[in-house]
């Protein structure tokens, strides 16, 4: 990983930006693993300006079990918290706010098993379905937490992510050691990076996504395979000789 002050021209850049995609294409693996076998990398999301690194889905958006998922990739601590101020006290505070949050859950889930979104073959995507959950407690750690993150992450897709409802799950995908847990935005996942694979550190929230919602995401990654593969049509001999014999005519016209 790239130190975040590496002052030589171009070098840190460039290393960065290897580290970077290796991530994506890690994320890409994880995710076809996973049930998310329709992926791009670069994706734009609907209803918003942001591109995700990776967006993936699964093959079946209209299903009641599908899901669909945002992967943000970051490998530098500055590359995380960038553009952000954090007041002072307040990453302690959201470190309080997150253990207390996070105890919560565990105690909620093992009294209701029935909140637990479990699939046999795929334990990772075991993640608290809180959509119908009426908990004074919860909702008032939750609402004072993501009230605290978003002083800390101002200026950062992250909150905004999970208000537009991106996708179902939200993960961020990390080298390791680039920022404490508390740190991690409300409601996203973690994915580490360890060697050459990730390794879910922390599971994401639910989401709830509408068919229209899954599919608007799914066309968007089908635009970016349109694209790629038109891209590689114009590069190909084929592609070159289409462009000259089409040079010629417009010439001979």
């Amino acid at each position: 990983m790239v130190a975040p002050d590496a002052t030589v021209d171009g070098v840190a850049r460039r290393s960065e930006s290897a580290a970077h995609r290796e991530l994506k294409q890690l994320a890409l693996s994880w995710a076809a693993a996973h049930r998310l076998r329709l992926a791009a990398l670069e994706v734009r999301l609907p209803r918003s300006g942001y591109r995700a690194d990776v967006a993936a889905t699964t093959p079946r958006v209209l299903a009641d079990n599908a899901v669909t998922a945002v992967f943000e990739c970051k490998v530098s601590r500055a590359d995380f918290l960038r553009d952000s101020s954090p007041e002072a006290g307040a990453a302690e505070h959201i470190a309080r706010l997150g253990e207390r949050l996070a105890a919560l859950r565990t105690l909620i889930g093992g009294h209701r098993p029935d909140l637990r979104r479990g699939e046999a073959l795929f334990p990772e995507f075991d993640a608290y379905d809180l959509r119908g959950l009426r908990h004074e407690t919860h909702d008032r750690l939750t609402a004072e937490l993501r009230a605290a993150q978003r002083k800390l992450h101002e200026g950062t897709k992250f909150a905004k992510l999970v208000r537009w409802r991106a996708a179902s799950l939200l993960y961020l995908v990390v080298e390791e050691g680039i920022f404490q847990p508390f740190e991690l935005p409300e409601g996203w996942g973690l994915l580490a990076r360890r060697g050459d694979q990730l390794e879910l550190a922390r599971k994401p929230c639910l989401n709830a996504t509408t068919p229209a919602e899954r599919v608007a995401l799914l066309e968007r990654i089908a635009a970016v395979g349109t694209q790629r593969e038109r891209n590689k049509a114009t590069l190909s001999p084929l592609g070159t000789n289409a462009r000259q014999l089409a040079s010629a005519k417009v010439g001979r016209d």
